[in-house]
């Protein structure tokens, strides 16, 4: 349920906040959390392969905002449309903040869930499932709301809604004019987003962008994020057979696509886990004063190890930190015939591998795909784009691939002591008493950049939600303790002063 208009419309916003304590903050936020609209929230499916999904969506957080007081417009992108909203500082010469959040999620396969259906929400004590009510009493944040999107990332939205009744219901006021673009097709890649920022650049425009989305610190600390790696994507198949063959008659005679494949893969990749083509990591030097940035992030290696059940990382480089600022290789996928109860003694005519790489500040990913395809060739291959070998070039050609690519979004990187590191790095201190771990780069992607490179302005993630949070998973959840939290980091980021 959303609060009543009346509520809301006490802001106007007049009283100061930055003198707010921590422990005020965290008595305003526990009170603010609204969990029957977060519950209704949740309760919208979000698949964008789904028109109606996404109808369904647009038009709740068009209501939303606008009983929030905020002017809404849909901005049309020939795929799913983007919602932006806008409200106004009582001072015009207030910078402007334009805010990423994310509306769809993963596709679900409620099979998979430990419930009836990944959008009926349910609220857990461990395993066991508590009735809603108990949220209105004594809260145990350890307690956790299971559903698709709980965390990723309509949580952080939810959050977002109940710090702005908060601020509304107190007084409290707001130091910036607010702008929120909210994205509904982000677990598609955003396909729409980079085309759509250049033709709305104007209605846009801002001093600032913050992304709410993502986890914390595994740490559960309060955290900030001031970069993300980009990525791209490639499809390689290998051919063999026109059609599968009996192994037993043609084994030894007809190649096998899954093998060639194999060895392709494995050529480019040393035991350590280096990708070995030439170039790959050019650009990516890491002075002392980078790694003393990295070192201050508190991770816990020996458990990160221990919790993916590896023995040892990759050899990329000496920390996890370290390692996410190159770019990767990644083989995402592997498919050729069948295996199991279904496996069966031919020579498979196909064989795919899906790979993602992740591209960083210093690498250009255009470049990274061609070095790439090079490779691909000396290693023998004869390289089709975009169709099947014909039976000319089979009948010519021993080792042919596919190869197709695209490219979603390239890296961004903001430094630490930028405006808006400054400004919410403040506003986390005030908000915990304590500085909030800061990240250098974050090793997933966001579609950020269209924004970074279009409109010219820096950005910043504020994660909220628990790392443990089964993000893209069955079982999606999020920590009644995080979802406070955040109504609290976004309270005390709402009202914290900007420095000119």
């Amino acid at each position: 349920m959303m609060k009543p208009l009346a509520v809301l419309l006490t802001g106007l916003l007049v009283l100061p906040a930055a003198g707010q304590s921590s422990e005020r903050l965290a008595e305003i936020a526990a009170d603010a959390a609204d969990w029957a609209l977060f519950r209704e929230l949740l309760s919208i499916p979000n698949d964008a392969h789904y028109h109606e999904h996404v109808e369904r969506n647009v038009a709740w957080m068009q209501a939303a905002f606008q009983q929030r007081d905020f002017k809404t417009s849909v901005l049309d992108t020939g795929g799913p449309p983007l919602v932006l909203a806008e409200r106004a500082s009582p001072r015009p010469d207030d910078p402007t903040v334009l805010i990423y959040l994310q509306i769809d999620g993963q596709p679900v396969d409620s099979t998979e869930w430990f419930q009836p259906s990944p959008y009926d929400p349910v609220l857990k004590d461990g395993d066991t499932i508590i009735p809603w009510e108990r949220l209105g009493g004594m809260i145990d944040p350890d307690w956790r709301i299971y559903a698709r999107s709980a965390s990723d990332a309509k949580g952080p939205v939810g959050m977002f809604l109940s710090a702005l009744d908060a601020a509304a219901e107190h007084g409290l006021e707001q130091t910036h004019h607010i702008k929120v673009i909210m994205d509904f097709e982000e677990e598609l890649g955003s396909p729409h987003l980079p085309p759509a920022v250049e033709t709305y650049r104007e209605e846009l425009a801002a001093d600032m962008l913050i992304i709410y989305d993502g986890p914390r610190h595994p740490s559960n600390v309060p955290s900030l994020t001031f970069g993300a790696r980009g990525i791209a994507t490639i499809t390689l198949t290998v051919f063999g057979p026109k059609v599968a063959q009996h192994s037993g008659h043609w084994g030894n005679y007809v190649p096998n696509p899954a093998v060639r494949l194999s060895q392709l893969i494995a050529s480019m990749k040393d035991p350590a886990g280096r990708v070995t083509i030439p170039g790959f990591y050019d650009g990516v030097e890491l002075d002392q004063a980078t790694r003393d940035i990295l070192a201050q992030v508190p991770d816990d290696e020996p458990a990160i190890r221990a919790s993916m059940g590896i023995a040892a990382p990759d050899g990329i480089a000496s920390t996890y930190q370290e390692s996410i600022q190159y770019p990767s290789l990644n083989v995402r996928g592997l498919a050729s015939a069948w295996v199991g109860d279904r496996v069966r003694t031919i020579i498979p005519p196909t064989a795919t591998a899906e790979i993602d790489v992740r591209i960083v500040p210093e690498t250009d990913p255009v470049r990274l795909i061609a070095l790439i395809l090079t490779h691909i060739q000396e290693q023998g291959f004869h390289v089709v784009t975009d169709r099947e070998p014909s039976d000319a070039e089979r009948a010519t050609h021993d080792r042919i691939v596919r190869m197709d690519h695209a490219i979603a979004y390239q890296a961004f990187r903001t430094p630490y002591g930028s405006r808006v590191g400054r400004w919410l790095t403040g506003a986390m201190q005030r908000a915990f008493d304590r500085d909030p771990v800061r990240k250098r780069m974050s090793g997933g992607s966001i579609p950020i950049s269209p924004f970074v490179t279009t409109l010219g302005i820096p950005a910043v993630t504020v994660p909220t939600v628990n790392a443990d949070n089964n993000q893209h998973s069955p079982n999606e959840n999020i920590r009644v303790g995080n979802y406070i939290d955040g109504i609290r980091t976004f309270l005390a980021i709402l009202t914290e002063p900007i420095d000119p």
